[in-house]
Formats: structure tokens, sequence, C-alpha cells
């Protein structure tokens, strides 16, 4: 039986990371539920997560989905984040939706230099849903390319995006890739509001299992960096 390395230690959290905005976000409040809080004293173990701090400059479109896994530690608990990235592509579809099948937490990307991709995350996260029970799961709407967007332009689609994240009932966030803004912080908001959902739900199962099986994380985005190499269905050809 191989023994896991220790967490990173720029992967440790100790306490809620804030919210991007408050007028889109899923929890306001500055500090884990006291509840979380004392099931992680007790020593109950539980993982989820993803999070990646390089940017690749001969990034391609991913082909199908690819997977991701980062390991953090959250209030002293060890705790994995999976992300399993869908491409964003219309004729990927017929395989993306075997991804969102429980899932825990759901991120809609879009491009903060296009408004209609904007709109298009309707769509994603309508097939999402289809999948999943909305009560269950926690959506995020992501705005990407921030470096390449002016401070007029940003302002506009800020707005939209953020009427269209109260709508979804997601968390409205905006990030670039290539400077790095954000992304840290956003995974971190990720993974840790995951985490509280997940040691929340386990004790309302009054203990029935230990906190926190592999939790996945649904991506929609032609803009993610990685490319999977697995072989497509004759369905996207």
């Amino acid at each position: 039986m191989s023994v896991l390395p220790p967490v990173r230690k720029d992967r440790i959290i100790g306490q809620l990371p804030k919210c991007f905005n408050k007028g889109a976000a899923l929890n306001t409040e500055n500090e884990f539920h006291s509840k979380v809080k004392t099931a992680c004293q007790q020593q109950r173990t539980g993982t989820v997560g993803f999070c990646k701090n390089v940017f690749d400059k001969n990034y391609k479109a991913t082909i199908g989905v690819d997977f991701e896994m980062e390991r953090f530690e959250v209030l002293g608990v060890p705790f994995s984040l999976q992300l399993w990235d869908t491409a964003g592509q219309e004729r990927f579809k017929c395989i993306a939706s075997t991804y969102y099948r429980g899932a825990q937490a759901v991120i809609i990307v879009f491009d903060l230099t296009d408004v209609a991709s904007l709109e298009h995350t309707r769509q994603w996260l309508e097939d999402a849903m289809k999948e999943n029970d909305p009560t269950n799961v926690l959506l995020f709407l992501v705005g990407t390319k921030k470096d390449l967007s002016s401070p007029a332009q940003y302002t506009l689609i800020e707005q939209d995006a953020i009427k269209l994240a109260d709508q979804m009932k997601a968390e409205y966030w905006a990030v670039s890739a290539l400077s790095g803004e954000n992304v840290r912080e956003f995974f971190f908001r990720v993974a840790s509001l995951t985490f509280e959902a997940n040691v929340l739900a386990e004790l309302e199962k009054s203990g029935s299992r230990r906190i926190g099986e592999v939790v996945q994380i649904n991506s929609n985005s032609k803009n993610l960096y990685a490319t999977s190499k697995k072989k497509q269905p004759n369905c996207c050809q």
C-alpha cells in the first residue's frame, strides 16, 4: 500500500476564501459553517478538487474530456478536488453529458471578450442539469480572458454576467489564465464551498459513512488547457 505525500503548503486552506462579487455569490459568510468546523476538529477525512498554476501558451482545445486532480487540506482535513473538463464544441456534446452525472459542482465558462459565448452558457447549464438535481449542485459562472478585455468592455459584460449568474443561482468569477489573475482564488473557493457542502451533507446522514468521498467537478469550456487522447465515439466524428 502506497502512502500519499503531504499536501503542498500552498494548498492549505484555513479560512473560507472570499467570493469574487457579493452581488453574485453562493455564500457571503466570512467563515466556514460551525458544524463543518466541529466535524473537522473531530478528525473526519474528506476529498475534493482541482487547481493548476500553469498557463500553457501552446494549449489546444480539449478533445472530448480531460481529467485533473489536486490535493488540498481544508481546516486540517485532506480533501481532493476532481475536475472533468468537457470540450465546449458542439460535436462533443454526445459524450460530455456522460460526465455531468453525479457532479457536486458545475463550472460554466465563457469568454469575456465574446458576448455571444455568455449567452451560450444557458444551453450548457440546461444540458448539465438534465443529469443532476439542481438543489444538490453548486454552480459557478466563470468569465475567462480577463486580460484581453478592456475596462469599458469588461464593465458591460460583467453586468450581464452577474444578472445571468443570479438567474442561474450561480456564483460569478472573472479570471485570466494568462496572467493568473483570480485563478488560484477561484479554485480555492470551489474546493472550500464543495468541501463545506459535502461535510454538511454527510452530517445530515448521521455519520452513515466517513465525510468526503472523491467529488466530481464538471467544467464546460473550450478555454481550458490540457488535451485528452481518449478515442471519440462514432456519434462525435
